[in-house]
């Protein structure tokens, strides 16, 4: 059972190593510093939901690189993220930025808890529920039926 165990153990350590391969790094620590944060902020357009950083998939790969490349060239941060938007798509960004077409991302889930909450203020200010009192023509029914000793379904 152990050598089952260490088994697991190194395929999910493995799991966790960075995708980012040596040949792929920058030789100024800086620019490699640069590069990794923004690879940070980058979707893997084939994954779901992980950084270009994180993924092993061949697309990660290459854009990675091209955002080295990038770098190299001496483009800024924006460039590079406005670059990889106009390439990809809005989806490659981890973080959407604030437009009219995020409008809902960014205020949705705020709207989602108001309304949340004033479902729940309207219940605790309603209180229990209390049935309604019984009509005569069922008291006598309740009354005739607990005189003969009938037990109800």
């Amino acid at each position: 059972m152990k050598p089952l165990s260490l088994l697991l153990a190194a395929l999910f350590v493995s799991g966790l190593a960075v995708a980012v391969e040596p040949r792929e790094m920058l030789k100024d620590p800086a620019l490699e510093a640069r590069a990794r944060a923004i690879s940070k902020e980058l979707r893997c357009v084939q994954c779901q939901n992980e950084t270009i950083d994180e993924s092993g998939a061949g697309i990660a790969r290459d854009m990675r690189v091209l955002v080295r490349e990038r770098l190299q060239v001496g483009d800024s941060n924006d460039q590079i993220f406005a670059y990889m938007v106009s390439r990809y798509g809005d989806y490659v960004r981890l973080r959407p930025r604030f437009m009219n077409s995020t409008l809902a991302l960014w205020i949705g889930p705020f709207v989602i808890l108001l309304l949340g909450g004033l479902v729940v203020a309207r219940r605790l200010r309603k209180g229990d529920d209390v049935p309604d009192p019984l009509t005569p023509e069922e008291r006598a029914i309740v009354a005739s039926l607990t005189e003969h000793g009938e037990k109800t379904p």
